[in-house]
């Protein structure tokens, strides 16, 4: 079995904020060979990495705003979360929790910082993670996705290595939770300082991984730092990690839709007609209400 490259290692760009409430670094698209159709099928990752917000009697986030066409996947390291859309999905995502948000045909939702942890300050870290969908599945039902931290699958590595917990897909037999309407694995390498572990994803499939906490040697070799992501070549299907210190590691890998990404704002079609018929919708209130 081939090794799987390093293609390139991306330090994180200068951050901007989402609202008020999220201060992220940008790595797809945008990021130095990051696009959409390289990534296929992940469309954006945003990554407010580990960032200390003082206390607020407001709650500090983003509005109501729409979605189609894609999956949004809301991972919370630090800090707590509180979603609510207009298909009847809502609820607090937690440290260790996921949200896995389906926009299918179209949703309006909207996201704050939990009330007490707005109110007692404190530190956040969280992903957020567009995951495209097939020309076919842009028009389903949008749905929502809870995935608390006891429900993911775990993976307990020999020799005291630590965990990998896994969201989607699967690790050695485990499976994760989350259902995708295309292969996604998306699982937390959660290593002790000198802890290894590896990965293996069909040669086609697009890899990446993102250090979380720590940093890491990738392939024995290659040193990654915390807060950097590392995108992998398609020559090979495994790739080993090894922590230099304790480390949390986010891999991803999917495999590719292959289709037109025609992407505007927070929409994600195959055409521009596609688009301007989703702006339409959503100016005429056909994405429903959300107070």
């Amino acid at each position: 079995m081939k090794n799987r490259s390093i293609e390139i290692v991306v330090s994180p760009k200068p951050p901007h904020y989402v609202g008020d409430g999220f201060r992220v670094h940008n790595f797809i698209p945008g990021a130095f060979r990051l696009d959409m159709q390289r990534m296929d099928p992940f469309l954006v990752l945003d990554y407010n990495a580990d960032f200390y917000f003082p206390p607020s009697n407001e709650p500090k986030g983003v509005g109501v705003h729409p979605h189609k066409g894609f999956e949004t996947v809301t991972i919370a390291y630090k800090g707590r979360i509180k979603h609510n859309d207009n298909s009847g999905g809502g609820g607090i995502i937690g440290e260790g929790d996921v949200q896995w948000m389906t926009a299918g045909s179209g949703i309006l939702h909207k996201e704050f910082h939990e009330e007490t942890f707005s109110k007692e300050g404190g530190n956040l870290q969280m992903v957020q993670l567009w995951v495209n969908l097939s020309k076919e599945n842009k028009k389903q039902k949008p749905k929502y996705q809870s995935i608390t931290k006891e429900q993911m699958g775990k993976v307990e590595l020999p020799d005291h290595a630590g965990t990998v917990e896994v969201i989607a897909g699967e690790y050695n037999g485990v499976k994760g939770p989350a259902f995708t309407f295309s292969p996604v694995e998306l699982q937390n390498a959660k290593l002790n300082k000198g802890g290894k572990s590896v990965f293996t994803f069909p040669t086609h499939y697009t890899v990446a991984a993102l250090v979380i906490k720590g940093s890491i040697k990738v392939n024995i070799e290659e040193e990654v730092p915390t807060d950097h992501f590392v995108l992998f070549n398609t020559d090979g299907e495994s790739f080993s990690i090894e922590a230099m210190e304790d480390s949390i590691v986010l891999i991803m890998a999917g495999k590719p839709l292959r289709e037109p990404i025609f992407a505007h704002g927070p929409f994600v079609m195959n055409t521009r007609n596609e688009i301007i018929e989703a702006i339409d919708d959503f100016n005429n209130g056909k994405f429903g209400v959300l107070d």
